[in-house]
């Protein structure tokens, strides 16, 4: 059976791949889906792919049509209203935890070695705040080695896009290749959508294959990694404190607002 729920999925973490900071495997394990869409990505390599297709395609049609419809919204945010959207995906990250340390069974299964894995993974990902850049413009013409470069950028970033904590986008600022792919997706530049994308791929394939040897092999020691990426992801996208009164408010509104999204995804996709 198609599994076209996973259309408004994909929705979701195509919009959360666009901002940087915010990672589309965050937004999987807030829809309890992060397993699956790991099992589906190597499964379709095998004789079941008619069934994990069943669950990449609907998932992947969310995620190219929110990429390309939402792309500019979410820049026009974060132009003119940063602090508040930045909170917001903050409230919604944070959100998370409850489920992941639940899901971890971090009371009963966690030892010392678990909470020294996820400080690392905590240390890893807020350390990249180190590295923010203020790139802002454009390739306008492409070399060759232009193109290789938003190869590479791409398969980088889609390693980190499917782990939850670390953004794709993110990576993408660090590399300086962000503001070229935004805007190459807005003006629907088919070289740079298909170069970026085939990169994105490949990225996809190999890491997921990672992740599930471990999640297969090592499952508390991958969650507590997985759980201090997250955790400090916090720290890339914490925009520090508004200075106006009404930054402040606006920003805990948008903020309790993403708390409250991630509690009532929460609560449809597990009773569903």
């Amino acid at each position: 059976m198609w599994e076209w729920r996973n259309i408004y999925r994909g929705l979701l973490m195509g919009a959360s791949d666009v901002v940087p900071g915010v990672s589309g495997g965050t937004i999987a394990v807030v829809l309890g889906i992060y397993d699956r869409l790991i099992e589906a990505i190597n499964g379709f390599f095998s004789k079941e792919w008619k069934k994990h297709l069943k669950f990449l395609l609907p998932l992947g049609i969310g995620i190219v049509t929110s990429i390309a419809l939402l792309a500019s919204v979410i820049d026009w945010l974060f132009e003119h209203y940063p602090g508040p959207t930045q909170f917001f995906f903050l409230g919604l990250i944070i959100g998370v935890l409850p489920y992941l340390t639940h899901k971890a069974d971090m009371k009963n299964k966690f030892q010392g070695k678990h909470y020294v894995l996820l400080l690392i993974g905590a240390a890893v990902v807020a350390s990249m705040a180190i590295f923010q850049t203020s790139e802002t413009t454009a390739m306008e013409e492409i070399t060759m080695s232009g193109y290789l470069l938003l190869f590479f950028s791409g398969w980088i970033a889609s390693s980190a896009m499917i782990l939850p904590g670390i953004s794709g986008s993110f990576i993408l600022l660090i590399i300086g290749v962000y503001t070229t792919v935004t805007s190459g997706i807005s003006d629907f530049r088919i070289d740079i959508i298909a170069v970026v994308g085939f990169g994105i791929l490949l990225g996809l394939i190999s890491m997921s294959k990672i992740v599930k040897f471990f999640l297969d092999h090592y499952t508390s020691g991958t969650f507590a990694v997985i759980i201090g990426l997250v955790i400090g992801s916090v720290f890339v996208i914490f925009p520090g404190v508004p200075e106006s009164t009404g930054l402040l408010t606006a920003s805990i509104i948008t903020f309790l607002g993403g708390l409250l999204a991630a509690w009532l995804l929460g609560r449809v996709e597990y009773k569903g």
